[in-house]
Order: C-alpha cells, then sequence, then structure tokens
C-alpha cells in the first residue's frame, strides 16, 4: 500500500480529537500522538493480515473524519461474528450523516466478509448509543461503571447487537445425554 505511515497519523489525529473531546473510547488523556500513531499503526497491520477490516472516511482532498473496523478474528466456534470497534468521527465533522455512512459501510463489509452477527459496545446515554439504535442495533443492556472517561471517573457501557442478513451457521450433531428430558 505504501501509505501506511500516512494513514497511521491522519487516524491518530481522529483519535486524538476524540479522547480530547471527551469519548470514551479505551484511551485516557493526554493521549499523545506517538501513542496514537502506533496504535493505528497495529490496527493497520492487522487490517493487512485480514484479521479486521479497517474503514476511513476522506473527503475531496484525502482529509480524513472519521473511521470504523470490524474485527473479524473470532475464535474458530465463532465464524458467523464481528465486533464493531473505534467508531469514531472528528468533532468538525459530525451532525453531518457521516457516523451513520460509516456504520453502514461497517455492517456492508462484515456481510460481505460472511459475518452475520455483530456486536459492539458505547458509552450509555452518549450520540453513539442513539445512532446504534437509530439503525436498528438491539441493546442488550448495561454494565455500570464499565470504562473510565478519558478525563477520569467511571461511566457505563451499552452493548448492542445485529443480526445481518446471510447465511445462517447451523450447529452440528448435537450429544443427547441419557435420561434428557427433550
Amino acid at each position: 500500500m505504501g501509505r501506511e505511515p500516512e494513514l497511521a497519523d491522519a487516524l491518530a489525529e481522529v483519535l486524538i480529537d476524540c479522547v480530547e473531546g471527551g469519548a470514551s473510547v479505551g484511551f485516557m488523556a493526554p493521549l499523545t500522538r506517538a501513542r496514537a500513531t502506533a496504535f493505528w499503526s497495529g490496527v493497520i497491520d492487522s487490517a493487512a493480515r485480514g484479521e479486521r477490516v479497517l474503514l476511513v472516511a476522506e473527503d475531496a482532498q484525502g482529509r480524513i473524519h472519521g473511521t470504523v473496523q470490524v474485527t473479524l478474528s473470532k475464535p474458530e466456534n465463532q465464524p458467523h461474528r464481528g465486533e464493531v470497534t473505534k467508531m469514531l468521527v472528528h468533532r468538525r465533522a459530525r451532525r453531518r450523516g457521516l457516523g451513520e455512512a460509516l456504520m453502514r459501510a461497517a455492517e456492508a463489509a462484515a456481510q460481505a466478509a460472511g459475518r452475520t452477527l455483530l456486536i459492539l459496545d458505547t458509552v450509555t446515554g452518549a450520540d453513539g448509543e442513539r445512532l446504534y439504535s437509530r439503525l436498528g442495533w438491539q441493546r442488550l443492556g448495561v454494565i455500570p461503571g464499565y470504562a473510565l472517561w478519558p478525563h477520569g471517573g467511571l461511566c457505563a457501557t451499552t452493548y448492542f447487537y445485529k443480526a445481518l442478513p446471510g447465511q445462517r451457521h447451523v450447529a452440528g450433531p448435537s450429544t443427547i445425554m441419557p435420561g434428557a428430558a427433550l
């Protein structure tokens, strides 16, 4: 690809902006550019190995405004499942439909990769929670005090799932225990 260092640096800018803006996305403030760039370099490497799909939203000038990932690498008994992670939109690009476009692209990429079930988690009460509900994701529940805000203090996390159209994986033969009621 050849563009990896530039891509990692541009994605680092989005991540830093989100953390500075208070998003609980796995990093504490202050997040250094070196740490953010190293994170994205690892993500890019993982995508190159086929372990995840990395999607970016950029404008006509090539400036990145948002990103989302779908992790594909799961245990062998979950080949149908993916996880949406790091759905980030730079504050300068919010309220323009970019989050929805990224999520729809993530769902399409997951389907193309043969996934029929997606999961994600988000801060309870935040914009993401409203977006996912509007896009048809099913709310599972809330875990209080699950993570820290980037500037400190606990926040709750809401889990969601979405079943995607596609071939359903059917369990293989099962063993019935003697005396088990059917």
